[in-house]
């Protein structure tokens, strides 16, 4: 059976997609059905997760589909959700692949498109430093790895097939191509095991020797048998190679029998028959190649079953530009509508200023004119000088809220940055992950824009006050009974001889048209507010075709199509009012020359206008009253969900850095807590004399250490230096110190080699060969060394150990 590399699967904790999705879906779309289906499809995401990584999958194509209907969801969702580390932050733990286990084994299939779409799309998503097995090392062999044994696969199945060995020859040879560029990317890197080079340096020998042998085939057919017996000595020798470095692997048996059987049929028949001259390896034609793989690009959907959960749900790109739209299309609503009611209160400011229509109302000159007890009886309803100033001071309280709900928010920014700048400080470059300051710098730019709103408001509010206080005794004045009204306006002479003149007659007939253009404004305001029009599918044509939106495009175009006309006939309006206006000025003006000019009417008229001013004034005020209300009220919730995203991230920060704090601890407590020193050589194990046996590299099978030859012993022998040595450490005649065996043998102490000074462990002898069955060799003593010391006989005390010459140094290094 074919040896194939495997990439195990990667491993997550687990994570509450309902919550964070939901608390999204419900800040974003109003209560009602679509919200109740959006939600139930985020439970049946986080079922699809749990299904995909929260449970050992069996090697089967069901498991496939499931992990292929979860990316699949995966794609689908991710254009419909903001997230990203400073909007809808989820944080997502995966484990090193090749942390544990083995690569070998297993019929995982993947495409080698997958890791080039990791390399190309994937990491440049990853806020933070990659594990090993996603690197853009990792996934670039790993690509190649794929790549090779795709194009063996090819080669497998064309050898069942049984087809040319020309071409099968050709695969192979492309095969070993392919793993040889595989080989020499991992050779330098240490990001896979290390036992994948191995596969793959054997899988390149292998294919090259299977490419040898197919094309003798073809050799033999074209009668060149000398050619025929030079290939098959070439993949002889390949496998050769395989079998003696690299069989702990992979085994070449079966290829082996096959080529040794052809290989002896060659030579025979060339021996006896053809005589063919056998050429030199170097002079071989170069045998072809034939490609029949390459990388695909993943596509989406991956899966033939897929149905995408959120599909009612716009892209989180038509979602932002619906928002911009909307945004749009009510500066231009307010713009209108500002237009129309900025030209209304200049025109009652105007009136006002000429006493109209109350001059023409107050021919009598002692009751009160219908206009000025209209507007009375409108200010009480409207609940007078009490419902303003409760009105002025519930804003206070609203504004302070607000402050309150944004100085909190921001507050929770502050202190998470000075926790991570002081991280940041404390770790250094093993702090590797993105700076608050620098992630929360669209959230901060957003608060500070909710504090330029508040300071506006302020600055509104204190106007509106002014205001009041500008017209506040003329609007107690219209609150008061009529009778206390009456005798509130001074009385004037009576200008009855005024009653049916022709100036009186035209001045009512202006001021009944600017009646007339201020009704028709007020309609023309309820069309421009009840127009709609859904840009969702004008952005999802221009997502499909195009790939991108032009939002400022597509909106100005059809906010132009929309208001047009009405733009049109507001501009009309205000040409009218202007008209009218210089119109009733002249009247005005004539009217007042007719009167019966004295300071008692001059008084009486003063007045009446201080009352129409206050009446426009009150219904203004109360108006910028209840829009301030509403204004405070609405930021509110907006503020409160500023504070939510705010308080979101920051916790999904907290949680990661709850982990890196974790991993950094792990990882400090592995580090050594001293430098590495020298072990002194009799703590180490003996090392193979020079003629010693060597095992055979890469050898699962195990063999018994190599052992020094015993020691002559002379009981109760002191060590003595001997002339010649070197008086600081000891003789360099001993043998050097042994490899570590690869497996534990014999018994279970360390083999301690002889040591100057040192004596042997009482009742122990480290080269006790009977154990093994082994004859007793004799001790050849090295000239210049003095025996090694032995135990004391039975029933003698232990001598204790001999002083070292004064001129030797200590061993141990001196704290």
């Amino acid at each position: 059976m074919a040896t194939f590399i495997s990439v195990p699967l990667k491993k997550s904790t687990e994570v509450d997609l309902v919550k964070p999705l939901s608390k999204f879906i419900t800040a974003s779309y109003p209560a009602g059905e679509e919200q109740g289906e959006y939600i139930r499809a985020v439970e049946e995401l986080n079922k699809l997760r749990k299904n995909a990584l929260g449970r050992p999958l069996d090697k089967h194509e069901s498991s496939l589909e499931i992990l292929l209907r979860y990316y699949d969801q995966l794609c689908a969702v991710e254009p419909k959700f903001p997230f990203s580390e400073n909007q809808l932050c989820l944080t997502f733990t995966w484990k090193d692949a090749f942390d544990k286990g083995s690569l070998f084994g297993g019929s995982v299939k993947l495409g080698n498109g997958a890791f080039g779409h990791i390399k190309d799309t994937v990491l440049s998503a990853l806020n933070r430093e990659p594990t090993m097995d996603i690197s853009p090392e990792t996934v670039g062999t790993l690509k190649l790895i794929m790549l090779a044994q795709a194009q063996e696969v090819f080669f497998l199945k064309a050898t069942s097939d049984k087809m040319k060995d020309a071409v099968i020859a050709k695969l192979a040879n492309q095969a070993a191509d392919f793993y040889g560029e595989a080989c020499k990317q991992c050779q330098y890197k240490d990001n896979l095991p290390k036992e994948v080079l191995s596969v793959l340096a054997a899988k390149h020998t292998i294919m090259q020797a299977n490419a040898e042998l197919h094309q003798s085939v073809t050799s033999k057919q074209k009668k060149h048998f000398g050619e025929e017996i030079a290939r098959l000595q070439r993949s002889a020798e390949l496998v050769k190679t395989v079998a003696s470095g690299y069989d702990e692997y992979v085994s070449v048996k079966d290829l082996s029998e096959k080529i040794n059987r052809a290989l002896v049929a060659a030579k025979k028949d060339n021996d006896f028959i053809y005589h063919d001259r056998v050429p030199e390896v170097k002079d071989l034609e170069h045998i072809g190649k034939a490609a029949l793989v390459k990388a695909t690009t993943i596509t989406y959907p991956l899966s033939l079953k897929f149905a995408d959960l959120f599909e009612k749900m716009v892209p989180m790109v038509v979602q932002q530009s619906m928002s911009v739209y909307t945004q749009r299309k009510a500066e231009t609503v307010n713009r209108l509508v500002g237009t129309m009611r900025e030209t209304t209160n200049l025109c009652n400011g105007v009136l006002a200023s000429l006493n109209l229509p109350a001059a023409l109302e107050d021919l009598s000159g002692d009751s009160i004119p219908q206009s000025i007890a209209e507007k009375a009886r409108a200010v009480v309803q409207l609940g007078g000088l009490q419902s303003i100033e409760q009105l002025i001071k519930d804003l206070p309280e609203l504004l302070t809220r607000n402050r309150e709900i944004l100085d909190e928010s921001l507050k929770m920014l502050d202190d998470e940055e000075t926790t991570d700048s002081d991280l940041r400080t404390k770790f250094n470059q093993r702090w590797n992950r993105t700076p608050s300051g620098d992630l929360y710098k669209p959230l901060r730019a957003e608060g500070a824009n909710f504090r330029n709103i508040l300071d506006k408001a302020v600055q509104a509010d204190q106007v509106v006050r002014d205001r009041y206080t500008t017209h506040c005794d003329m609007i107690a004045l219209l609150c008061k009974p009529e009778n206390e009204l009456n005798a509130a306006i001074p009385s004037a002479n009576p200008t009855k001889t005024l009653q049916g003149n022709e100036v009186v007659n035209v001045l009512r007939s202006q001021l009944a048209q600017l009646d007339e253009m201020k009704k028709e404004r007020e309609t023309l305001e309820g069309e421009i507010k009840a127009v709609t029009f859904d840009m969702s599918t004008s952005f999802l044509m221009a997502l499909s075709q195009d790939g991108a939106i032009n939002e400022e495009q597509l909106s100005l175009s059809q906010l132009d199509q929309l208001y047009s006309a009405y733009n049109q006939r507001v501009q009309a309006t205000l040409r009218t009012q202007e008209e009218l206006l210089g119109q009733v000025q002249t009247s005005h003006q004539e009217f007042s020359s007719l009167k019966q000019s004295n300071t008692e009417a001059n008084q009486r008229e003063e007045v009446l206008k201080k009352l129409a001013s206050a009446h426009d004034s009150y219904v203004e005020i109360s108006n910028n009253l209840r829009e301030g209300t509403k204004f405070y009220n609405d930021l509110t919730e907006i503020l409160l969900k500023f504070q939510n995203k705010c308080s979101d991230i920051v916790f999904a920060r907290k949680t990661e850095r709850d982990e890196l704090l974790k991993d950094l601890q792990q990882s400090i407590a592995r580090e050594p807590s001293a430098p590495s020193f020298n072990v002194p050589a009799y703590q180490s194990n003996p090392a193979v004399s020079a003629g010693g046996p060597t095992p055979a590299p890469r050898t699962a099978k195990p063999l018994p250490p190599a052992r020094p030859p015993p020691p002559s012993i002379t009981p109760q022998a002191a060590f003595t230096p001997p002339i010649n040595a070197p008086p600081t450490g000891p003789p360099n005649s001993n043998p050097p110190p042994l490899a570590a065996p690869t497996q534990a043998q014999g018994p279970p102490y360390p083999n301690y080699q002889g040591y100057p000074g040192y004596f042997q462990m009482p009742g122990y002898n480290p080269y006790a060969y009977g154990q093994y069955n082994m004859p007793y060799m004799a001790y050849q003593q090295t000239p210049g060394q003095a025996g090694y010391p032995a135990a004391p006989p039975p029933g003698q005390p232990y001598p204790g150990y001999p002083q070292q010459p004064p001129q030797q140094q200590p061993y141990y290094p001196q704290q």
